[in-house]
């Protein structure tokens, strides 16, 4: 069973992500979302058995960034992979998150195609 959490602000963009997503094949059986940094860490401690997170970088109590380098932090019994998904594309935003753990990057509008292509390192396809 395939879990992803998805974390941004906008509840709005939560569920293009999800629905661009489910339109491009790639496997998912849960979504589970969160608002901020704060309430992913939360949901990274309910559901620990996470497969992926998608993440923002620009949002309220937490920022991505700063949920990225808790979560490297803690000792999880699994290493949970995480993909930056902002507005913030310079390379400067990039390197940054990388140093801090983030395993991906996909910047914001983005394509299907670029979706999948990302997402497909840690997502089946149908």
């Amino acid at each position: 069973m395939t879990k992803v959490l998805v974390v941004d602000d906008s509840s709005v963009m939560r569920k293009i992500i999800q629905r661009n997503i489910k339109e491009t094949g790639l496997i998912v059986d849960e979504f589970i979302e969160a608002g901020d940094g704060k309430q992913a860490l939360e949901k990274v401690t309910d559901h620990g058995n996470l497969d992926l997170i998608l993440l923002d970088w620009n949002m309220p109590n937490m920022s991505g960034i700063e949920f990225v380098k808790v979560l490297r932090s803690l000792n999880l019994p699994k290493r949970i992979p995480v993909v930056m998904v902002t507005t913030e594309g310079s390379d400067a935003k990039v390197i940054e998150a990388k140093e801090s753990g983030a395993d991906g990057y996909l910047t914001k509008p983005f394509t299907a195609d670029r979706l999948r292509d990302t997402l497909g390192s840690y997502l089946l396809v149908k």
